[in-house]
């Protein structure tokens, strides 16, 4: 079942177009915070949004920027200011289709399924952890901290993945080091710790300093 984010702040129009979808089979989800529309795609995932233009506080523009920096997902414009300029606008901000309010759900729909078949016949979604501020890409192992976005060794990638994955947990280091043995690495405690120091040290260089907290006896953790 595809999940479909819809950021449209016209209770009638996000209803209407809900239910449609709901009929159809998908799993969609309207944003009710319009001053965290990135969070709300980050914690649902979906594999396909629906973004007006004229939204509270920041526009369909900034929320499109924000997505592309850290996924590819496939972003269908949808709004009343439907000039050449807008829709040259939304395609150089990164949406991949565009359509004018008012619109008929059936062709909407129509839209949407053209454009989950182009994407998912030939490419998997892209996967997304978050927690204190950051984005760790699984797909490419790249942690995205506000507008940087960092490289990780496989280690490193595999010790916030973990973490990440039971984020408000504590994970002991066994289990850590019982992870990082799946890479085909030589771990034992002390790489273990040389490795969470090096972590550590790059996090704190872009803005995380206690990203990994350590529970002394117990192991690490991070905060959602």
């Amino acid at each position: 079942m595809y999940k479909i984010l819809i950021a449209e702040d016209d209770d009638v129009i996000a209803k209407a177009v809900e239910d449609s979808l709901k009929a159809w089979g998908y799993e969609p989800k309207t944003v009710t915070d319009f001053r965290n529309v990135l969070s709300e795609f980050t914690s649902f995932a979906p594999q396909l949004v629906l973004l007006d233009i004229a939204l509270p506080f920041f526009n369909g523009y900034h929320w499109c920027r924000e997505i592309r920096r850290i996924s590819s997902v496939p972003v269908i414009f949808i709004s009343s200011t439907a000039d050449n300029m807008n829709i040259v606008m939304a395609m150089n901000m990164g949406g991949d289709d565009f359509i004018a309010k008012p619109f008929d759900l059936n062709v909407l729909l129509a839209k949407i399924q053209a454009m989950l078949r182009r994407t998912y016949d030939f490419a998997k979604s892209v996967n997304i952890l978050e927690a204190g501020g950051a984005l760790l890409n699984t797909d490419d192992a790249t942690l995205t901290i506000g507008s940087n976005k960092l490289s990780l060794t496989k280690n490193e990638f595999r010790i916030l993945q973990v973490l990440m994955e039971n984020k408000g947990k504590v994970i002991s280091r066994d289990t850590l080091m019982t992870r990082l043995w799946e890479t085909d690495s030589f771990i034992d405690d002390n790489t273990l710790t040389v490795n969470i120091t090096r972590l550590r040290k790059k996090l704190e260089e872009h803005g995380l300093p206690d990203f990994i907290q350590t529970k002394k006896g117990l192991g690490y953790q991070v905060n959602a």
